[in-house]
């Protein structure tokens, strides 16, 4: 099946939307927290260039250039790691900060560094959920909007690049794959590329279907990233170790796999333990943490890019 075919209309045995507001989210969508002045440790980094450095357990990774006249940010961490990444950075002054989606896990430390000067680059649907109070089903609440500071300053619809000291930086939008608003970032001089949580390599992989994720959007999207990695291209995810080329293209295979599969099984009016029932994701050789939510999930994804549905943002 071809990528135009993913992103038709999938007519053929779709019903209603029966308790699509129902269903989990990413876990994890804490609120922003108040930052105090009590000193804090760095967090774990370690080198992947000369001029770029992976930051880890904020929760997630976050990706720091070097540039003659401070930092380049990929993703700023939840908000109660915001003064620890600060922290990470030896007080270098972070002037650039890209945000991959809008998950607090990633945008977090947003007032902090829009506070003190960073330009906020994101998708333009990535600001609209950062700038609104938004539902999160699975904890059945509302989350704030990120105040002035933290919100994207920056934003485009397809595709960006500038120049920070030496590093070309190219940014392009990923179609519906995890949120409805997911970018890259590509330091291409360095050949780094950071593709947020469109890719997964340990966490199970998460189809935020309230913002418009879904797995065939998730399998577009990392066929888009293979076509700008090379062999030796670093490739950083939102969680998890740096890849390699070759094993995203085992994950997207895996993905594809899966999208031709519980779409086929969907459109019969499997339900996800139905799927989970016929072996489903035996059929791959990841091993899943919570295999029924994966389905529940691919299979809200489906129903809700099949009615265009996005939560509050449409």
């Amino acid at each position: 099946m071809n990528i135009t075919d993913r992103r038709s209309v999938l007519k053929a045995g779709l019903g209603s939307l029966a308790g699509l507001a129902s269903a989990p989210l990413l876990g994890g969508l804490a609120g922003c927290q108040s930052l105090d002045s009590t000193p804090v440790a760095a967090l774990p980094s370690r080198p992947l260039t000369e001029r770029v450095t992976l930051i880890t357990d904020a929760p997630g990774n976050v990706l720091a250039l070097s540039s003659g006249d401070g930092v380049v940010l990929v993703d700023s961490g939840a908000a109660a790691a915001a003064r620890a990444v600060r922290a990470s950075l030896a007080g270098r002054r972070v002037h650039t900060l890209f945000n991959t989606h809008y998950h607090p896990d990633q945008t977090g430390g947003n007032p902090l560094f829009g506070a003190q000067g960073a330009v906020i680059y994101a998708h333009v649907i990535t600001r609209q959920w950062l700038s609104t109070d938004y539902y999160v089903p699975a904890q059945d609440r509302w989350m704030k909007a990120l105040p002035e500071a933290g919100r994207p300053t920056e934003t485009f619809r397809e595709q960006g690049s500038l120049q920070s000291g030496a590093e070309r930086i190219e940014y392009g939008y990923l179609l519906e794959a995890h949120t409805r608003g997911d970018i890259y970032v590509f330091f291409r001089d360095s050949n780094v590329l950071a593709v947020g949580d469109v890719a997964s390599p340990l966490r199970d992989p998460v189809h935020d279907w309230f913002a418009g994720g879904w797995l065939g959007g998730r399998v577009d999207a990392l066929d888009d990233l293979l076509e700008l990695a090379a062999d030796d291209t670093l490739i950083v995810p939102a969680y998890g170790p740096v890849m390699t080329r070759a094993e995203l293209q085992a994950e997207r295979d895996m993905m594809l796999h899966l999208y031709d599969r519980t779409t086929s099984l969907i459109t019969q009016g499997y339900s996800a333990q139905d799927m989970l029932d016929a072996g489903v994701l035996q059929e791959v050789s990841r091993a899943f943490e919570d295999p029924y939510r994966f389905l529940y999930d691919v299979s809200k994804g489906l129903w809700a890019h099949y009615t265009n549905f996005g939560g509050n943002i449409v």
